[in-house]
């Protein structure tokens, strides 16, 4: 059975950067991918941990599937003028039906609760939302 792990880091990594990003909307903000996974001990020669290279990896492929877009990445630290993107923005804003909360709010509550379940099922459905806008 895979360990999917990087799966689950993925959703949250996702999940926060949408939720920062949201937060700030509209201006644009710097990401840094530490404010995201956590802190980040490179090896000896400088090299960046799997995980701060994953969390690198999320925010760049929100920006290559439409969800944010920003300017530059600055070496493997940061996103400079990171916003979301329109489609993005009506993303976190639809409310859900049974619940009647925003994506945002419901994500916000799935991040800080930490439940990995909670957290995939919502990111999945979130994508398939996407998908359809």
């Amino acid at each position: 059975m895979l360990d999917d792990l990087h799966i689950h880091d993925f959703y949250r990594d996702a999940g926060r950067i949408l939720l920062a990003l949201f937060g700030q909307f509209p201006l644009p903000s710097t990401i840094y991918v530490e404010d995201i996974a956590g802190p980040d001990t490179p090896d000896e020669f400088g090299l960046h941990s799997p995980r701060h290279l994953a969390c690198l990896g999320a925010l760049s492929w929100l920006k290559q599937s439409g969800y944010i877009h920003f300017s530059q990445l600055v070496r493997q630290e940061a996103a400079e003028e990171v916003v979301l993107s329109h489609r993005g923005f009506l993303l976190l804003i639809n409310k859900e039906e049974h619940s009647g909360q925003s994506n945002a709010q419901l994500l916000n509550s799935a991040v800080r609760d930490g439940s990995s379940a909670k957290l995939q099922a919502l990111v999945e459905r979130l994508m398939r939302e996407f998908a359809a806008l």
